[in-house]
């Protein structure tokens, strides 16, 4: 049976994912998220790096990462050596400083590219929706008009959603661009 709530819910979740992707770019600001999917082996267990340690903001392009157990420091070096952020850590015995590099004109516009890339994949993946939920409209036993109807409200979903990424992708392109 079709369920336009359950468009919705599926469009959402779509918009959901972009936002989360979206912050993992950094914008030559210290930004917490950049290290979200970071794991760190602690204790021989892959743990996120949110869970081992404290993740603190003290300058604009600066972050401070403090480990709860100071024998965690070196796995958190390593694991954020390994991440390939284009950042080196600072490891003061104490905690570890990332200082993130202002952005030059050729980066910027390659974080564009990616982000673009992300709003592309934002929108295949609302188009598969629409595909989902006009296939269930059309194997159902509606009516000519009722069928039109439906198909109708699923495509001004699809726009209002697409208007949405475009919109997300317009505001972290401004954000990167902007020196």
């Amino acid at each position: 049976m079709f369920n336009e709530n359950e468009v919705k819910t599926k469009m959402d979740k779509v918009i959901e994912s972009l936002e989360s992707r979206l912050t993992t770019v950094r914008a030559g600001r210290a930004n917490p998220n950049i290290l979200n999917g970071i794991m760190v082996e602690y204790y021989g267990v892959p743990t996120p790096i949110q869970g081992i340690a404290n993740i603190s903001i003290p300058e604009a392009r600066q972050l401070v990462i403090k480990p709860f157990d100071k024998s965690a420091l070196k796995n958190i070096e390593k694991a954020l050596f390994e991440a390939n952020l284009g950042m080196a850590p600072t490891n003061n015995g104490e905690v570890l400083i990332l200082t993130i590099p202002e952005l030059t004109e050729d980066s910027r516009r390659a974080f564009v590219k990616q982000v673009k890339d992300m709003a592309e994949d934002a929108r295949i993946a609302l188009r598969n929706v629409r595909q989902d939920a006009n296939n269930a409209i059309k194997r159902q036993e509606f009516s000519e008009n009722e069928e039109k109807i439906y198909l109708e409200s699923v495509q001004k979903l699809i726009d209002k959603y697409n208007d949405i990424v475009e919109e997300k992708f317009k505001e972290k392109e401004k954000e990167l661009m902007t020196i």
